[in-house]
């Protein structure tokens, strides 16, 4: 019997029970959505990183106030709040005079919230910080129009914005942001820069923001101290040259605050590296935990699966009799009922990725992009067919094995 003689036998026979065909499927449909709603979040959020990373610059880093060890428990960050200085304009002044390896080095402020106004328009909760010109270049900005601010205008405290895409929709509805007034806490600023739209994040609008010159920020919104303090970026001469330039950085502020041999850093350093390995210390485990739900949903729709099958055994029984008496080998009968559990499992496999691929959907448009990889698609669907052929191995062996004599006295 071919191949394409046994597969319409099976479809024939899956399709001659649609209900009894679609329930049995429920198990093997709900496990590969499970497990390709996970693994496209997964994805989605590796690949959100690394974007934030590659946006950054894979030669870029940060030095904060606090590292990512500084938050492992309570008692640790107590003692790192205690331990770790604010970092000041005079310590980057110090790193930018003596460093060979760094390329560029600016500082920004960590961010607060406000609320922002333009005629009776008001938006509130937008994010505003402040930077150095420097930045623009270190963090290559993405600008949709106009211009990033200038060292006159941050030397100079001018009253200039550079704005995210929602602000500047939602408080220019006619258009023009682009040399318009905003005003916050009763302040006038001119929009001289409008960043191309990112879209969200975990629901998170990543266009809503206000930029300021550092120096501007600091004077306007009661010291940068108050404003949670400061953080650097700088980048490295060469990928070559990266941890170098990392090592040397923390050289320049150890030399500056001082701090002697064998004590422990009492600022932090960020670098690509280490955010990716934060996200890989995460997300491993969760992943394990979580890819246990599918795992279990596919095994039930495994046992379902053949005990499903074991019914079409004794439900056509006389039909095996009256095809071995045809003629039809063992090989013949086990292939048709192998085939036929393979390709229900597979059908469940395809309409469990198109409910992946639907909830995907609703997530990307409201938390975070999803991404399924083709490959992972080809090998949810491969996976289910080969648990349907093991699920019917038992039940095609028995069918197989029928006397047809016996088989044609069943009623």
């Amino acid at each position: 019997m071919n191949f394409t003689e046994t597969f319409k036998l099976a479809f024939a026979a899956i399709w001659a029970h649609k209900l009894r065909s679609f329930l049995t499927l429920l198990g093997m449909i709900i496990g590969v959505a499970a497990f390709m709603v996970v693994l496209s979040l997964l994805q989605g959020f590796n690949t959100y990183v690394d974007e934030k990373i590659a946006g950054i610059g894979s030669n870029s880093f940060t030095i904060r106030r606090f590292n990512f060890d500084d938050f492992k428990d309570t008692d640790t960050i107590a003692a790192a709040q205690r331990r770790n200085k604010e970092l000041t304009f005079d310590e980057m002044e110090f790193i930018r005079e003596r460093a060979q390896l760094i390329d560029k080095i600016g500082a920004r402020a960590l961010p607060n919230s406000r609320e922002v106004k333009r005629g009776g328009e008001t938006l509130r909760d937008v994010r505003i910080d402040g930077a150095e010109p420097i930045i623009a270049d270190i963090e290559k900005f993405d600008i949709a129009e106009g211009r990033y601010f200038t060292e006159i205008e941050n030397n100079n405290s001018q009253r200039v914005a550079y704005i995210g895409r929602d602000v500047a929709d939602k408080l220019f509805l006619q258009g023009g942001a682009l040399g318009g007034e905003i005003t916050i806490s009763g302040i006038p600023y001119k929009v001289i820069g409008i960043q191309t739209a990112k879209g969200t994040v975990f629901g998170q609008p990543q266009d809503n923001f206000v930029q300021f010159p550092i120096k501007t920020y600091g004077a306007n919104f009661g010291g940068l101290r108050n404003s949670r303090g400061l953080y650097f970026v700088a980048s490295a001469k060469s990928e070559e040259l990266f941890k170098d330039a990392v090592e040397e950085a923390r050289t320049l502020i150890r030399t500056k605050r001082k701090l002697p041999f064998g004590e422990k850093d009492n600022f932090g350093i960020l670098t690509p590296d280490a955010i990716a390995s934060l996200r890989d210390s995460i997300l491993g485990p969760v992943f394990v935990v979580i890819l246990a739900v599918p795992a279990i949903a596919l095994l039930v729709g495994s046992i379902v699966i053949m005990n499903i099958m074991l019914v079409a055994v004794t439900e056509r029984t006389k039909e095996i009799g009256i095809r071995k008496a045809l003629g039809a080998k063992q090989s013949d009968i086990l292939k048709q009922f192998l085939f036929e559990a393979g390709t229900l499992a597979a059908i469940g496999g395809i309409i469990g990725l198109i409910v992946a691929k639907l909830i995907g959907f609703i997530v990307t448009a409201l938390l975070i992009q999803t991404i399924i990889p083709w490959y992972a698609a080809v090998i949810a669907i491969g996976v289910s067919a080969l648990v349907g052929i093991a699920a019917g191995l038992f039940p095609a062996w028995k069918a197989a094995r029928l006397d047809p004599i016996e088989a044609l006295r069943a009623d």
